[in-house]
């Protein structure tokens, strides 16, 4: 009996993730080491698909420098326009309109949902844990952590506009009407995770009033942020509608954002500060991006529920971005069910989305891959039990592209 060897490229890969699940606290160093590696490994024994040698490297990040360039601008922005929104006071303001009981935790979960339908979800994800620091008073379960990355993953799920991956689909020429129904997954995913969290958070630390004279609500600081979610959801959709190419040309988004940082720099100065740590975990992501590209992934398994199921928790270790490339160049999936399972799939680790990198960059304690899936459980679950219920309510469906 002979058994199918594993390229080495894996292999390091693997390790890395390993290295990044036992030892959180270097998971910078451990992702620029894996990264080196793999790219050591094929500088001198691999070889890269665009050639050989420091010309296949070159030409691999050539093709590849929109993506990590949009990523970085992204995650400096949204650390920047978090700021923003924090010194706003309007964080301190908002846990009082929130029962105190675990529905105050639920609600906050229902609007990043809601939020992220119409923005990407690091910006759900960013904005949901600002406010949840200022609600529980820096007593944020891990688990909760976990659920505001799925809310905003979930919420983005069904939407062009809403995550990376759809707009990729979206773009490759299925209708929006074709991926709307992965709000049906995430939807039920919701209702599993959300709950579970709520009162996972309730237990913990429960919600708390501000205390004393109310602060002043700074609105000059809104209205930028106000005009930076604009920015982003203006250039989403006009690049997406109008010039879809020129996503592949230059990183649309992120400048789009940063314009409207920098032009709301004269309204209110931000917190330039928070761009060092940041640029930590911004750097993290890039790495394990980067060395997820370079894996020889050449074709996905033949298209069908159970291919796209295993497709959602690979997600979780490996980029979602290459995985709905090759998905999007082989055809034939439900694109809904694709959708829900790449953008839901990743919350189950901190890595395993944007969404988790960027706000573990503002709860250190959650970069741990273990205390992730366990104080996190009912994300896995709620995943799970969404797959199916949308396989169950929607079917497979290939029909309309």
């Amino acid at each position: 009996m002979t058994f199918p060897v594993l390229p080495v490229e894996f292999c390091l890969f693997g390790l890395t993730l390993i290295g990044l699940a036992l030892f959180h606290r270097a998971a910078l160093w451990i992702a620029l080491g894996g990264l080196g590696s793999i790219i050591a490994f094929k500088l001198y024994a691999g070889g890269f698909e665009e050639g050989a040698g420091f010309a296949g490297l070159a030409a691999h990040f050539a093709h590849e420098w929109v993506l990590l360039t949009n990523l970085l601008l992204l995650l400096l922005g949204f650390a920047v326009q978090a700021s923003q929104f924090e010194l706003s006071n309007a964080p301190e303001a908002l846990p009082n309109l929130m029962p105190r009981n675990w529905t105050g935790g639920l609600c906050l979960l229902g609007f990043v949902f809601v939020l992220s339908i119409f923005l990407d979800n690091i910006a759900g994800a960013v904005v949901g844990g600002v406010i949840a620091r200022h609600a529980y008073r820096d007593k944020v379960h891990v688990g909760f952590l976990a659920a505001i990355v799925a809310a905003a993953n979930a919420g983005g799920a069904g939407s062009v506009i809403g995550d990376t991956t759809t707009t990729m689909i979206w773009l490759s020429g299925v209708s929006p009407l074709v991926v709307a129904p992965a709000a049906i997954g995430g939807g039920a995913a919701f209702a599993v995770f959300g709950v579970a969290a709520a009162l996972q958070q309730q237990r913990f630390a429960p919600c708390q009033h501000h205390e004393g004279p109310a602060l002043p609500i700074h609105w000059l600081r809104l209205l930028a942020v106000l005009i930076m979610l604009l920015a982003l959801v203006g250039t989403n959709i006009f690049v997406s509608g109008f010039s879809p190419r020129l996503e592949e040309h230059a990183p649309m988004l992120g400048l789009g954002l940063w314009t409207a940082i920098l032009l709301t720099a004269a309204i209110r100065k931000p917190d330039w500060s928070v761009l060092l740590p940041a640029a930590k975990g911004a750097v993290f992501l890039l790495a394990l991006v980067a060395a997820a590209s370079l894996m020889p992934v050449d074709t996905l398994p033949e298209p069908s529920w159970q291919s796209t199921l295993g497709i959602g928790v690979v997600t979780a270790f490996f980029d979602n971005i290459p995985l709905t490339a090759l998905a999007i160049q082989q055809g034939g999936y439900d694109w809904s069910l694709l959708a829900y399972a790449v953008g839901v799939g990743g919350s189950a680790l901190w890595f395993g989305s944007s969404a988790g990198v960027a706000l573990t960059n503002m709860y250190p304690e959650g970069r741990s891959a273990l205390r992730w899936l366990l104080d996190g459980w009912h994300v896995s679950l709620g995943f799970v039990v969404g797959f199916f219920v949308m396989l169950a309510v929607w079917g497979w469906t290939t029909a309309i592209q």
